[in-house]
């Protein structure tokens, strides 16, 4: 009925894969590892009620007016210190902009630097929040292989020959969705391929902070080394999803253009969720915090890994999460994953195939699991009857 009033852009950009899923999944018979869900056991209610608190009798109408683009600068600031001191960035507060999700932050980046036909180098295979972001500005998408350690470097240098791309997009730390992280090596050899390259580099990271082991944060790719450098954090993984706050640190010009992008947009994030988020971080030790979820995190990966290690056929693979909230699973070359998920749905468990991770899937032998939003009982009686389709 509507169909000649669509725009080009619409048309293009295919519905969230996921959030199709989920409606499937709202059978609460069905055990999901589908989701990309944080644990809500993991979110600290009870320190962010007396916030909520706090700032009603601190702030006042402040908390329910209209505020800046840029962001609450306390919560910038806060960014900014916990950049310099984890990981020795070179930022100022001008170099940040709070926005509502780091999905927001992509939107806001294809806005400003993706035109028609342009190229975005991704990773095989890549977030698919970023396709399903990017297809709406009509961006030509490349895909560079991943090996255990990071981008496959031969492949990574084809890629950069033979596309020349405008912008990449990367995720070092426990990638969505194989769970793996770029080793120190490897993203040294990525930046020595990109460094004299005509290129914005988009490095998302809303999974660093949950790292099951207490060995040493690589740094980021081309930290401080480069001004087309993009990072992408965000507050949904290590506080709370429901107050949508993510942020971008870059160079202040790239923080202008994108703040115009904003003003265009939504003026500005939800101003309540900044205050409250900024009240619990600057009253709180994040790092204690953080460290009850990653505990927690890595016994339901180890739970999870256990599982399948018992209960899958021998030939099916799988990697070992380090962080993060994910696994990624493959069958043999000749599996069709989509008769696996429909017949995984006849037995009450659910996962997301590999497909929607893929730029022009065919046929797909992969597949997510999550296992941060299911007690460990559950996951290892999900475990078992997805063994019994594999």
């Amino acid at each position: 009925m509507f169909e000649k009033f669509l725009t080009k852009r619409i048309k293009n950009t295919p519905s969230s894969f996921i959030r199709e899923i989920l409606k499937v999944t709202q059978n609460p018979e069905i055990i999901s590892f589908a989701g990309g869900l944080p644990n809500p056991i993991s979110f600290p209610q009870e320190e962010l009620k007396i916030s909520m608190n706090r700032i009603a009798d601190k702030y006042g109408a402040k908390i329910y007016q209209y505020s800046t683009t840029l962001g609450l600068d306390s919560l910038r600031q806060y960014i900014v210190d916990r950049y310099k001191k984890n990981w020795s960035m070179d930022i100022t507060i001008d170099n940040v902009i709070i926005t509502t999700g780091s999905q927001q932050a992509l939107d806001l980046i294809g806005k400003v630097f993706v035109d028609e036909g342009d190229c975005v180098m991704v990773e095989k295979p890549s977030y698919l929040g970023l396709l399903q972001a990017f297809c709406m500005y009509r961006a030509n998408f490349v895909q560079t292989k991943l090996n255990d350690d990071g981008l496959d470097i031969e492949d990574l240098k084809k890629t950069l020959s033979a596309y020349n791309p405008k912008v990449a997009y990367l995720i070092p730390n426990f990638q969505n969705p194989t769970g793996l992280t770029y080793s120190k090596e490897n993203r040294e050899k990525v930046f020595e391929c990109i460094k004299d390259k005509d290129m914005i580099l988009i490095q998302d990271d809303p999974y660093g902070e949950l790292r099951f082991e207490n060995d040493e944060k690589i740094p980021y790719i081309g930290m401080n080394k480069s001004d087309k450098n993009i990072y992408l954090g965000s507050f949904s993984k290590i506080v709370t999803p429901g107050m949508r706050l993510g942020y971008v640190i870059a160079h202040k010009e790239i923080i202008k253009q994108l703040e115009t992008a904003k003003q265009a947009s939504d003026l500005h994030s939800n101003i309540f969720g900044q205050y409250l988020i900024a009240d619990y971080l600057l009253n709180n030790d994040l790092d204690k915090h953080i460290e009850k979820i990653t505990q927690l995190y890595k016994t339901q990966a180890n739970a999870m890994v256990d599982a399948m290690k018992e209960y899958f056929p021998s030939n099916v693979k799988f990697t070992i999460p380090k962080g993060g909230m994910f696994t990624w699973v493959t069958l043999d070359e000749d599996a069709d994953v989509l008769d696996v998920f429909n017949k995984a749905i006849e037995k009450k468990v659910a996962f997301v195939p590999g497909h929607p991770f893929y730029v022009n899937p065919d046929k797909v032998n992969t597949l997510r699991l999550n296992y941060t939003n299911a007690d460990v009982e559950t996951i290892r009686t999900g475990i078992k009857r997805l063994s019994e389709v594999l």
